[in-house]
Parts: structure tokens; sequence; C-alpha cells
């Protein structure tokens, strides 16, 4: 089969029909160029020139040939180049999975940089569970996954992204709503939408213990695993939750979010998690982004 080296030279002549300008052009000899181009007819099967002492000519196979031929030299510099921005991030994909939460202040800004840094790079988005997600780490699904635990798992990287304090989600006509300075305690006996177990059973134990701990009992309403599902009920007016404060982004015509005095250490929590072995060249530059989104976030509400 041919060679690239042999279109090169062949796609010269043709362009040239002068063995000496398309010999000077490959900075090569006329011999060298005779036998790359007597090979490839002999190779073809077909003569692609006709040369006399005064002229050379393509051949009704010639130019056929010429026309793939440029095509094949064509796409095998796209290849090249392809395979050279890949190689430095600037093309490729890369696959981002997120719990929902995160997609309402930070990620938006951090897909908004990888973009505007990294035109090339397709960016795949997954929304899924911190469980699930830790699934497709394992099986190289995913580049990039913003959870709400550390993964602490062989093979893994995680880091802490965000500590962001819970709000008080009201309907606008409950009491707490207006109250000037709303308590932990005016929550006792309240009818309280509380996040369910499973998927998000950090939340769940965190409040949870947290009324047991200051002798808090609300009533317990409904249990629910979607942030927005809750403040859909919240803005029903069927009862108050707790939310990360990120999801104060959300507007709802009948929500209000009151900032509420709790135990330090009582936030919800966002990390960044990925194979410490993923060799994805646009990897870095996106983690970059996506801590930057947080910081930006983080001191924004300082």
């Amino acid at each position: 089969m041919f060679e690239l080296a042999q279109l090169r030279c062949f796609t010269t002549l043709a362009s040239e029909l002068n063995f000496r300008r398309a010999a000077e052009r490959l900075n090569m000899t006329q011999p060298p160029l005779s036998r790359q181009i007597q090979l490839l007819e002999h190779q073809l099967g077909v003569a692609l020139f006709t040369r006399s002492t005064r002229s050379v000519a393509l051949t009704a196979a010639g130019r056929a040939f010429f026309i793939e031929a440029q095509a094949l030299l064509d796409q095998a510099h796209r290849a090249a180049q392809g395979a050279r921005l890949a190689a430095l991030g600037e093309s490729g994909s890369l696959t981002i999975s997120f719990v929902a939460s995160a997609v309402y202040d930070f990620l938006p800004r951090a897909i908004t940089q990888i973009r505007r840094e990294r035109p090339g790079v397709a960016i795949n988005l997954l929304e899924t569970t911190t469980f699930e997600q830790l699934q497709a780490l394992r099986g190289r699904r995913v580049d990039l996954a913003v959870v709400r635990e550390p993964l602490q798992q062989p093979g893994l990287v995680s880091e802490c992204l965000l500590r962001e304090p819970f709000v008080l989600a009201a309907p606008v006509g409950h009491p707490l709503a207006q109250h000037p300075a709303p308590t932990l305690a005016m929550l006792h006996g309240e009818p309280f939408i509380l996040y369910a177990h499973g998927a998000w059973q950090p939340f769940n134990e965190l409040h949870t213990g947290l009324f047991r701990a200051s002798g808090i009992q609300p009533d317990y309403v409904q249990s629910l695993g979607s942030t927005l599902t809750i403040l859909s009920l919240v803005n029903a007016g069927l009862g108050l939750a707790l939310v990360p404060r990120g999801a104060s982004a959300i507007r709802f015509q009948q929500v209000c979010f009151r900032e509420l005095p709790l135990p330090a250490g009582i936030c919800a929590e966002l990390h960044l998690a990925w194979r410490d072995d993923n060799d994805n060249p646009a990897l870095e530059a996106a983690r970059d982004a996506v801590r930057q989104a947080a910081g930006d976030i983080a001191q924004g509400h300082a």
C-alpha cells in the first residue's frame, strides 16, 4: 500500500507538472522523486502521468487519483493536528458528574470557564447520586465527580471544594419568613420537609441529629431526595426546610430564604473526586475551573 510520502510527491508533481520544480518544493532531487512516482504507479497498477522530454501531464487515472490523494493528505493533517490538540487538552471530551444541588451555583460557572478556555473540549454532564458517581469513577465513565462526601477509596483522590451553611426555606406567608431573627428552636413543632435516607443520607442524619441534640422535634411531613422537589413543596406552603445556601439561587415565587444560626460544623459539603490514574489531558484545566468557581462563591459568601 502507498505511503503518505508518496502521496505528497504525487500531489506536488501533479500541481507543478514539472519534475524540477516539484523536487525543489519537496527539498529533494529529481531521481528520488521519479522513483517515488514509479513505485506509486506500480502499486496502483495504473499510469498517473504521461511524460515526454518536454512535458508532464496527468492521465485520466491521475486526475481521478489527485482528488482522492488530496483528501487523504488533508485527513492525515487533521488527524495529526487533532492528536496534538488532544495531547495538550485542547480537544477531546470530558465527563463531569455531580449531585443535583451542585448545578444551582458554582458548577455552571465552572463549565462556562472550561468552555471559554478549552472550546475544543466537549463537556458531558451527568447528574447522579454520590454512590453512583463512585461506581462511575471506578468504571472510568467519569473524569470528575462532584459529590457530597469524600470518596476515600483506593485509586481515588478527593478534596473538599466548598462548605456552605444551611439556610431556612419558608413559605413567604409563614411567620418565620417575616421574623427578624429566626432561630433553630423556632422549628419545634413546625411542619418540616426532610431530606430522605439513601442518596441524601448525610443531610438526613445531619439534620435529625441536630434536632435531637437541640431538643427540637419538628413535625416531619415529607421525606424527599431532591432539593428542587423539597423547595417545590415549601413553595406550596406544605412546610419548612433546611437547604444548602447555594439552593437559594433557585427562585420560587412563594419561598423565602433566611439565615439561621446553627452550631459549628453543621454545613453542607461538596467534594471533588477523580481517579489518580486518569490521563485525560483536559482534566487539570477542568479541576482548576471547578476549584476557582467554588472559591469565588465561598469568598463571595464570606
